[in-house]
């Protein structure tokens, strides 16, 4: 059972980033001061730092929700699945949720956050290809379980670069104004294709 203080963290922390992520949809992430953000949000500027260390961390938390997922996916597979095979169910699985991270979500908040993170601001960009980094040697560590490191570490690079490259074909296909479910189809063409380039 969650306590009363764990309650009042989640609700802090879910302000400053609602706060955050709204005022740098307005006006952009490098005009918007953390100041701006904590006032917005009802508490400090110590106390927001506390929460989120970086002005970075107010948006990209939401890929750190995410970060060893790739990793977890391998050593969750059913008995006598493939990696690559588990991946490329779990892609496909995130398509039909139009779950964000795939890019497949038409939502108008949800296209504006792909917008700021990918195209508004190099600080941001660079932070998320750190998380990018982490979970590619997380991933290659639970591949490395089942081959040699160097055939783990090449996979690892090749399946996230390929979910990359599609999650933002989805995302400009929705940016370009497509209707989701004809964006839909393509994507899991597109899926079927990228996945079955990757080795076995």
């Amino acid at each position: 059972m969650t306590g009363l203080r764990e309650l009042q963290r989640q609700r802090v922390h879910e302000a400053l980033s609602t706060a955050a992520i709204r005022l740098f949809l307005e006006r952009g992430f490098d005009e918007v001061p953390v100041t701006e953000i904590a006032a917005a949000a009802g508490v400090s500027k110590p106390t927001l730092f506390k929460y989120f260390p970086t002005k970075e961390d107010l948006v990209l938390h939401r890929f750190a929700d995410h970060l060893g997922e790739p990793a977890r996916v391998v050593r969750e597979r059913e008995r006598g699945e493939r990696p690559v095979e588990a991946l490329r169910r779990h892609f496909l699985d995130g398509l039909a949720r139009r779950d964000p991270v795939t890019g497949l979500n038409d939502h108008p908040e949800v296209v504006a956050y792909y917008r700021l993170v990918f195209f508004s601001s190099p600080g941001l960009l660079a932070r998320v290809h750190q998380y990018m980094a982490r979970d590619e040697e997380l991933l290659a560590e639970a591949l490395a379980e089942t081959t040699d490191d160097l055939t783990a570490g090449l996979l690892a690079g090749q399946v996230l670069a390929t979910q990359r490259v599609l999650s933002r074909r989805n995302w400009q296909m929705l940016a370009d104004g497509r209707p989701i479910e004809e964006a839909a189809a393509e994507a899991v063409r597109e899926a079927e294709q990228g996945f079955g380039m990757l080795p076995a």
